[in-house]
């Protein structure tokens, strides 16, 4: 089974969530689809689509205007949760250690978390990349989750620039995510892709050795582009 997992981000509404359900309430897939939507449009349902949060808070409760729970995002339903996404960490300063705690509040609560990790075109430049991607997964899964989580490399230079990293590229930052997981007793893990994924692409990027499933950002906003990527994952 693979995953393939939509990320909203800012975007959609209400109504353009239950076109995007409607749609796609006939295709037959094996693999997972989930879509992370605004925490405003949880609590709607699917037989097909999954439904997960985009961030959640590394607090149980109390006074932190604005922020949500795990506990609250999963009394809408919810399964699944990213945390560490690339734009948490670059416009909120989201560290290693902060990803932890907001993971391990989602698995306090029944979620799954979707960890993501990835390294800026800086650190791409300075030859960083492996280093970071094995700091990002030995600091920011926390302990005790074997079966339990979903690992995302997204390399941050790519995301939203229509660029797509090299086969060679996807294969050793996963095989390096893989032989970390493996470290740390995580074998068989969940290791998605995501940046710029398409349905043009999506076959080739899921054919890599260690990639078990995508993380889709704008092209799963509009079932035309996206019902032809699950069709594409076989």
């Amino acid at each position: 089974m693979k995953f393939i997992i939509g990320n909203w981000k800012m975007n959609g509404s209400r109504a353009s969530l239950r076109d995007m359900i409607q749609k796609t309430e006939k295709i037959k897939t094996e693999n997972r689809v989930v879509l992370c939507v605004p925490f405003t449009m949880l609590g709607e349902t699917s037989d097909v689509i999954s439904f997960g949060a985009q961030d959640v808070s590394s607090h149980e409760r109390g006074a932190y205007t604005g922020e949500v729970s795990a506990a609250m995002i999963a009394e809408t339903g919810a399964k699944y949760v990213i945390v560490g996404h690339s734009e948490r960490r670059m416009y909120h300063d989201e560290t290693n250690d902060i990803v932890r705690e907001k993971a391990a509040r989602a698995l306090d609560n029944g979620l799954i978390p979707i960890i993501c990790v990835g390294e800026t075109m800086d650190e791409k430049r300075a030859g960083k990349t492996m280093d970071v991607i094995t700091a990002a997964v030995r600091e920011s899964i926390p302990n005790d989750v074997k079966d339990k989580i979903i690992v995302a490399y997204e390399p941050r230079w790519a995301i939203g620039a229509g660029i797509t990293p090299s086969t060679d590229d996807i294969a050793h930052a996963h095989r390096v995510i893989a032989d970390n997981l493996s470290y740390m007793g995580l074998d068989g893990t969940p290791i998605l892709y995501g940046a710029s994924v398409n349905a043009g692409n999506v076959a080739d990027i899921i054919s890599i050795e260690n990639v078990g499933g995508v993380l889709v950002g704008g092209a799963s906003l509009k079932p035309d582009e996206f019902i032809p990527i699950i069709q594409n994952v076989k």
